[in-house]
């Protein structure tokens, strides 16, 4: 939906606690993602969740196209008058957890070579879903700037020891770092916890290979089924085998079933992978 389609209000909007609205207040903190996205005049930017355009502000000084995704009615349709109606500004109404990042960017900009990038001050509740849509975006983005709580931002860029399904998530896809941690006063109203911005460079090939990328995440979600447990046992869980089997199959990747789902590696990850590849019919069958 262009902004030309929305009817403004002549009431300006404050925070949705709803939509769990923070809006970015800290123009350092603007600054570090804008440089941090390294743009260039001829970029193309998807910016979710622009608020009130403090952030979008900086985007279109820099970048050739930006296409906000804005869930707020209200918002979306006071944005383009907030900054002036700037002619490289598109203003989209929709839920970024459904939508077509790629499709979008053709739809508003034309088919263009160029790619794009994506960046967002997202909503706690919602960050989960969108990262995920992004980095499963065909074509990708080039690079993903996310505002996020830093215990996601933690959970992003995990070293194994620490890793989460989101960890394996993020690097399989992506090379992932902190650019900034973010506190609480910069945004208005102020969260009750710290937040991060993450840097995700998305990559031309995943992290390692696998058959194919739902083969490969049907383990390791299987895997992190009971991630306090030792692997044999949430790994047959996750499965639907016996803890035994599963003990077998993790020694056929060499992989021993005491350790914890979140000390493997990607890598190891892959092996265990390959292994119920292999092993698939065999273990079910006998499984019965």
């Amino acid at each position: 939906m262009r902004p030309s389609s929305v009817t403004v209000s002549t009431r300006r909007s404050g925070p949705r606690k709803s939509l769990g609205q923070h809006f970015l207040a800290d123009s350092r903190i603007a600054a570090r993602i804008v440089d941090a996205a390294e743009l260039e005049s001829a970029d193309t930017v998807v910016e979710i969740g622009p608020g009130r355009g403090f952030l979008t502000r900086r985007l279109v000084e820099r970048a050739g196209r930006v296409i906000a995704i804005e869930l707020d009615a209200r918002l979306c349709a006071e944005l383009p008058s907030r900054l002036g109606f700037p002619d490289n500004l598109d203003c989209v109404l929709a839920d970024a957890r459904e939508a077509d990042l790629p499709a979008l960017s053709r739809s508003v900009q034309g088919l263009s070579d160029s790619g794009y990038k994506v960046v967002g001050n997202l909503p706690y509740y919602a960050a989960n879903p969108i990262i995920r849509r992004t980095l499963e975006s065909r074509p990708p983005p080039s690079r993903a700037l996310f505002m996020v709580q830093k215990e996601v931002a933690d959970s992003m860029t995990a070293p194994p020891g620490s890793m989460s399904l989101l960890s394996v998530a993020t690097q399989y896809y992506a090379e992932a770092r902190t650019v900034c941690s973010v506190p609480p006063n910069a945004f208005r109203p102020p969260p009750k916890v710290r937040s991060a911005v993450v840097r995700l460079d998305l990559r031309e090939r995943p992290a390692v290979d696998t058959p194919d990328a739902q083969a490969f995440f049907d383990v390791v979600r299987a895997g992190f089924s009971a991630p306090r447990k030792q692997l044999h046992n949430s790994l047959g869980h996750g499965l639907g085998i016996e803890p035994r089997l599963a003990a077998t199959l993790l020694e056929q990747a060499s992989i021993d079933g005491r350790r914890r789902p979140a000390t493997l590696s990607l890598q190891e990850w892959a092996s265990v992978c390959a292994a119920w590849q292999d092993t698939k019919p065999e273990m079910i069958y006998r499984a019965d």
